[in-house]
């Protein structure tokens, strides 16, 4: 049974397994040098102290071999991309050959969206949940006028009801039941990065590949946070960035993942590159297009080392730390937060994610009545790094590989006094 005072905190610290791992984070420090409390890994995560070592590493190999690194280094760059596939299928419920490191997110999502969205003339419709994240958006709109077709008729909103927050999926099932014969492609948000809400996707696999369509999930509020055991959903494809859960810096590197039952299909259209031909002739450079089998065969060019290392200096802690043990702290760690902010007893404030563990990762929204901007500047003064998104939604995300239960109780009584 939680208690609200900071002696339980620190007894739910000392009984963490886990707690070790802070230590190996760079925490961000006011001025005068004392630690802030962040809960923002969510939209950034933090250093791993390894990284800069492991960047480091590549940089004396570039001094040191120059070309030779490629295939002299001490981690050779012509398979760098390989060590990451498998501690990241672990990662996302995959197999290695399902998963590829390469480019960015929205990027990955249009070069997906050329294999795994073929409009007709009947079947052109995409669907996605109505508040996703706006680039989702965007990408999805530019497909479908590139294919002819008008943005906003195409573009099928997955809404929560009136007076709600949060999507039900009964109602996706009546807009496929609707809409389904011309329904191309579900696009969803595994996670939404505004409410929090993590959807059932395997139910909306399931519901899209009985009407017909393809199905793709955006991780990018998932990779890291929750277990989306893509593989056995049975998604059609999946996108996601590494610079949130995944900490590896700030416009690091995303990664994708692709069915196996697509991995040999060269009838799939795509967008191609000499990093996804086959390895053996690749060099030879006079071979028409020959695909490698699965995930990397959709790769264009040859990888950014450095930021590949950072990747994998953040990857061999998950390793570490074994991603179910990070999944269940998570879940005790936003499920204290979550008492401490009912215990609050602020009718201003209502937590618009979902109270069902599973139906969330470890990140929190809470919307605070009548409030503007104003109140994140001064959650900020007071200590904290969180996130604002408008209207009135304050976004706090207690990250298990290095935020504390003394985090959560500290950052609820500064939200107290600013409310206060």
């Amino acid at each position: 049974m939680h208690t609200n005072d900071l002696s339980y905190a620190r007894k739910c610290d000392e009984n963490d397994d886990l707690s070790h791992f802070r230590q190996r984070f760079l925490l961000p420090k006011d001025s005068n040098g004392n630690e802030l409390i962040y809960l923002c890994g969510n939209s950034l995560g933090l250093q791993p102290k390894i990284t800069s070592k492991y960047i480091q590493d590549e940089l004396d190999d570039w001094a040191n071999l120059g070309v030779e690194g490629h295939t002299e280094g001490k981690n050779p760059w012509l398979p760098y991309h390989e060590a990451l596939a498998k501690p990241m299928a672990n990662i996302v419920g995959a197999k290695p050959s399902e998963v590829v490191i390469m480019n960015t997110l929205t990027t990955n999502l249009h070069l997906m969206m050329v294999s795994f969205y073929q409009p007709t003339k009947i079947r052109y419709k995409i669907i996605v949940e109505s508040d996703a994240f706006p680039s989702d958006k965007y990408a999805m709109e530019s497909q479908l006028k590139f294919h002819g077709f008008d943005a906003k008729e195409g573009l099928i909103l997955w809404k929560p009801r009136k007076g709600e927050e949060l999507c039900r999926f009964e109602d996706l099932e009546s807009i496929l039941k609707e809409h389904g014969e011309s329904v191309a492609l579900l696009m969803i948000g595994s996670t939404n990065y505004y409410t929090g809400q993590h959807f059932p996707l395997e139910k909306i696999t399931e519901l899209g590949h009985r009407h017909g369509a393809m199905v793709g999930f955006d991780l990018a509020h998932g990779a890291g946070n929750i277990q989306p055991n893509l593989h056995d959903t049975g998604a059609d494809f999946a996108v996601w960035c590494t610079y949130k859960y995944l900490n590896s810096g700030p416009g690091s590197l995303g990664g994708c993942f692709v069915h196996e039952r697509h991995a040999n299909n060269e009838q799939l259209k795509r967008f191609a590159g000499w990093w996804g031909h086959n390895k053996d002739t690749r060099f030879n450079m006079r071979h028409d297009f020959d695909p490698l089998p699965g995930a990397e065969g959709w790769q264009l060019s040859n990888p950014p080392i450095l930021s590949m290392a950072a990747i994998r200096a953040s990857l061999d802690t998950f390793e570490e730390a074994g991603f179910q043990n990070l999944r269940n702290k998570s879940e005790k760690l936003t499920g204290y937060l979550e008492f401490l902010i009912n215990n609050l007893k602020n009718d201003r404030i209502t937590i618009i994610t979902p109270k069902d563990p599973t139906q969330r990762g470890c990140q929190l929204s809470i919307q605070v009545r009548n409030a503007d901007k104003n109140i994140h500047k001064k959650l900020t003064e007071a200590g904290v790094i969180s996130d604002w998104r408008e209207p009135d939604v304050i976004r706090i995300a207690p990250t298990p590989l290095y935020n504390s239960f003394e985090d959560v109780f500290h950052f609820t009584q500064r939200l107290k006094e600013v409310l206060a």
